[in-house]
């Protein structure tokens, strides 16, 4: 028997375990992931194109020999601090992993930063370079700082001693409105903090609720760049360029200087000296305006000296008034004598005038114009009254023709119709004031009705009084009567005329008593003295005076 041995193929390894694509590009993303679980990375940033439509952002890390993908994520993307830029030399710290679907590792970055201060300021002069290329350092485009700002507003951080030393310099200086736009001054939102507060101040409407600053000052204590780099951002410097408001830049110290500073109105070296720019001082206000009215003072006084010795010298070179009049004074008298001359030789000149024409006036001549004259008018009136006649004749015929026409029937139709209507509408008036005064008369009984339940005779009628004083005012306390007093007391069916005697009462539990002044006439009525026992003394006097149940002709009392 003959046993067949397997064939040789010549492969080694022929007993390893077979793996898929997705196993080993697995196995491989694990151990990328164990032996590098945390790296930082320092090299320069290439093919940045911005973030992508899904907010993750792609791109490599290279030095002089090598390069690396990274990506960072949106989540990380947005907590920045520093944004990544094409060429910029960073410092990345992540993980490094693969990509199974195209087979490549990358370094996922998880926070980013400049390689260094070099970095940050080759950046920096970058960024300088590209916003001044587009004119917004330009200095025509600086706005002068107004001379007394009713309102100035400032973007810093609310809790820091630049609030407190700004608002102390105000109130040393000129107290004024102040708004503060709460905002982070440091930290990765602070650029977009301060450029929509920047904004915001400019959307504020002239005559709103809430008044538009007339400067604004946007303050920050010193640091280092990094905690200024902020105000270094692309958006801070074009929200201040494009600011109407004026701004006034005070982030840091003299010596620190930041973008915002170039593209503000007016830098100032520090937060306080910021506000000792936004308003004038006062009490340098009062002296310099004391000293300019003084100025004033003194100017319109040398001015009424100068214009004192000009007159009196204009005076003294003007010519006497007898010396003005003497020269046209001589005219006249020589215009005088003349005309006296003119009006000789005219009226002798006219009276030849006429001496020569007197012969040839004679009464003839003037009958034959009048005889002219009236057969002219004679001829008028017999034309005139042929023509009215012809007039008249054309006139009566057509009137005659007319005539025919005319009937009196559509005249009287309109007549009666006419008639018809005027009765109808002097039925309706008829109606509507029957309606009227039915109305009326219900209204006036309902409010007689409410009068009678609210007029005080009713509560009268009950045993009280009305106790009245020598004024007519209703006496509300014992303490208003005082003895010799003289009152009217007032109950259902009449009025009587008291005198106060003795004395109040606090308690109610004094003697009250009516003693009437005279003998002969009869005391007053048991309610009138049941109403007057809890008060004073009342001398009752003979005379009554009646009204009527509805009170006096001026109007209800009043009980209360």
């Amino acid at each position: 028997m003959t046993v067949a041995e397997p064939t040789r193929t010549g492969r080694t390894g022929a007993n390893i375990a077979e793996l898929t694509v997705t196993e080993l590009s697995s196995a491989i993303k694990r151990t990328l992931e164990d032996g590098f679980g945390f790296v930082r990375l320092r090299g320069e940033i290439s093919g940045y194109r911005g973030p992508h439509a899904s907010g993750h952002c792609y791109f490599s890390l290279k030095d002089d020999k090598s390069k690396i993908e990274a990506v960072i994520w949106r989540g990380n993307f947005t907590r920045l601090r520093f944004k990544p830029e094409e060429g910029l030399e960073v410092i990345a710290q992540g993980k490094v992993t693969s990509f199974p679907g195209a087979s490549k590792y990358q370094i996922v970055i998880e926070s980013l930063e400049p390689a260094g201060v070099g970095a940050l300021m080759a950046l920096l002069e970058e960024r300088k370079r590209k916003l001044g290329a587009e004119g917004l350092f330009e200095e025509t485009r600086k706005r002068p700082l107004p001379f007394l700002p009713r309102v100035v507003g400032i973007v810093t951080s609310p809790t820091g001693a630049v609030i407190r030393d700004m608002l102390a310099g105000f109130t040393e200086r000129f107290p004024t409105r102040v708004l503060i736009w709460p905002v982070r001054v440091q930290g990765e939102t602070s650029a977009g903090e301060v450029a929509a507060a920047i904004r915001g101040f400019n959307a504020l409407p002239e005559s709103g609720h809430v008044p538009r600053p007339d400067v604004l000052i946007v303050a920050r204590g010193g640091g280092s760049l990094e905690d200024l780099w902020g105000f270094n951002e692309e958006v801070v410097v074009r929200a201040a360029a494009e600011s109407s408001i004026p701004l006034i830049s005070a982030v840091g110290h003299e010596t620190d200087w930041t973008l915002i500073d170039l593209a503000a109105d007016a830098r100032a070296p520090t937060p306080t000296k910021a506000a000792e720019w936004a308003v004038p001082k006062h009490s340098e206000l009062v002296e310099r305006t004391g000293e300019l009215g003084l100025r004033l003072m003194q100017r319109m006084r040398r001015r009424l000296d100068e214009a004192r010795v000009h007159w009196r010298a204009a005076v003294r070179g003007l010519p006497r008034p007898e010396e003005l009049t003497a020269l046209p004074r001589q005219r006249f008298d020589a215009a005088e004598k003349r005309l006296s001359r003119a009006l000789m030789a005219n009226t002798q000149a006219h009276a030849k005038r006429l001496a020569r024409i007197s012969p040839r006036l004679q009464p003839r001549l003037l009958a034959v114009r009048v005889e002219r004259e009236h057969a002219r008018l004679e001829r008028c009136s017999s034309r005139a009254v042929e023509a009215l006649s012809r007039i008249a004749a054309v006139r009566r015929l057509g009137l005659t023709r007319i005539s025919g026409r005319l009937s009196p029937v559509g005249v009287s139709t309109r007549l009666s119709r006419a008639a018809e209507r005027l009765e109808g509408l002097d039925r309706r008036q008829h109606s509507a004031f029957e309606a009227l005064l039915a109305r009326r008369r219900q209204t006036l009984e309902a409010h007689g009705q409410m009068l009678a339940s609210l007029s005080y005779h009713s509560v009268l009628g009950r045993g009280f009084a009305l106790v009245r004083d020598a004024s007519g005012r209703a006496v509300r306390s014992i303490a208003a009567l005082t003895p010799g007093a003289h009152v009217d007391i007032e109950v259902v069916d009449g009025h009587r005329e008291a005198i106060v005697t003795g004395e109040a009462s606090a308690t109610g539990g004094g003697k009250t008593r009516a003693e009437p002044p005279a003998a002969d006439h009869p005391p007053a009525t048991a309610p009138l003295d049941a109403a007057l026992r809890p008060s004073a003394d009342l001398h009752i006097r003979p005379t009554q005076r009646r009204r009527s149940a509805g009170g006096d002709k001026g109007g209800q009392g009043s009980l209360f």
